[in-house]
């Protein structure tokens, strides 16, 4: 089958590679249709993962998969052929690559985990991970893009139990991309209180206030440092939905005595420096740099019922579409000022 592969840093291809084989509790999906992660696997395609060595080069890219299943194991109850699920990897390729969750294939593998659980086989001997319990069904009547895009939605609706964030509470998100924009738009809807949004980028600004946003300032605007003199205390929470040091020490010096810092990303360095000086004598450091997996799955049925009553829609995020022979543009457009989400469709192979 074809597979987009990271051959080493910042040189992507399509290859060929073994087709994954079903085993006794797995589905075949033939993929199509995935997004491009901003943040995952552009570190993957830069050779800067946390834990993917060097070694472990070439790669098959990918993890925000959506298909429909043309093959089931012999004990799977979960799935029939032609439904739509989400979230197949490829974990063990041949063939000479190794694993970025091999999402970006043409067929790809999703786990029952809901009949391992209940044969009493989830668990490490019987090889189960706890990243199967995301790979769900999606109803039919939820459009593609929706469907690729509750990835990322699941994952910062976990995040909101991750951080403790609470109806009422202040907010200040610094990015407005996909994870930023998210965390906006289900802050409103959870019933949080003030929410703003810093962002360079004009665009990416008004986008956050059409999601709900209360205000959007550029990281330089005088009108942030009003707020928080007019607001005489700190935010309740200020979430890094970039993963940077410099934001992080920024974000100590605007939350409230006992606030938070919430740190949603993968942080490149292995380390991070926190400046204390500038903050409150208490202050909390959350780090999300992996989707806690029961939080996510739980927030599976929650995202369906927003997207079927209109809550949520797929049209603020989708900011291009390409076919996955053009990978390498679509792998460019996510570098564009406009970019928040980037979807490539297995219509066609090179």
């Amino acid at each position: 089958m074809k597979s987009v592969a990271v051959i080493k840093a910042d040189r992507i291809e399509i290859v060929d590679v073994p087709e994954p084989q079903c085993g006794e509790y797995d589905a075949l999906v033939k993929s199509e249709a995935a997004f491009i992660c901003n943040a995952t696997d552009r570190k993957v395609v830069e050779e800067h993962f946390p834990g993917l060595p060097s070694s472990a080069y070439p790669v098959l890219l990918g993890h925000e998969n959506v298909g429909r299943v043309v093959e089931v194991g012999p004990k799977v109850r979960s799935y029939r052929v032609g439904d739509r699920v989400i979230g197949g990897l490829v974990l063990s390729p041949g063939g000479g690559f190794g694993s970025g969750w091999g999402g970006n294939s043409e067929f790809v593998l999703v786990k029952d985990h809901q009949a391992m659980v209940t044969d009493g086989v989830a668990d490490t001997e019987h090889g189960w991970d706890e990243i199967f319990q995301i790979m769900k069904k999606v109803p039919e009547e939820i459009s593609i893009q929706a469907a690729g895009l509750l990835c990322t939605w699941r994952e910062v609706y976990g995040g909101f139990e991750d951080f403790r964030l609470k109806k009422g509470d202040d907010i200040l998100i610094f990015g407005a991309g996909p994870v930023g924009l998210s965390f906006v738009q289900f802050a409103k809807i959870l019933g949080l209180g003030w929410v703003g949004s810093v962002d360079p980028l004009a665009n990416k600004r008004d986008k956050a206030v059409s999601l709900g946003a209360d205000a959007a300032f550029a990281p330089d605007d005088p009108a942030l440092s009003e707020v928080l003199r007019a607001r005489g205390r700190g935010f309740d929470a200020v979430i890094d939905a970039v993963g940077h040091e410099s934001i992080i020490n920024r974000a100590v010096t605007m939350v409230r005595m006992a606030g938070s810092v919430c740190v949603y990303g993968v942080v490149g360095p292995p380390k991070i420096t926190i400046d204390k000086s500038g903050g409150p004598y208490n202050f909390n450091v959350f780090v999300h740099q992996w989707p806690t997996r029961t939080a996510e799955a739980a927030a599976h049925e929650k995202i369906v019922s927003l997207i079927r009553s209109g809550r949520i829609s797929h049209e603020p995020f989708v900011s291009g579409e390409f076919s996955v022979s053009d990978f390498s543009a679509a792998y460019v457009a996510t570098r564009r000022e406009d970019a928040i989400k980037t979807m490539v469709r297995f219509d066609r192979w090179q």
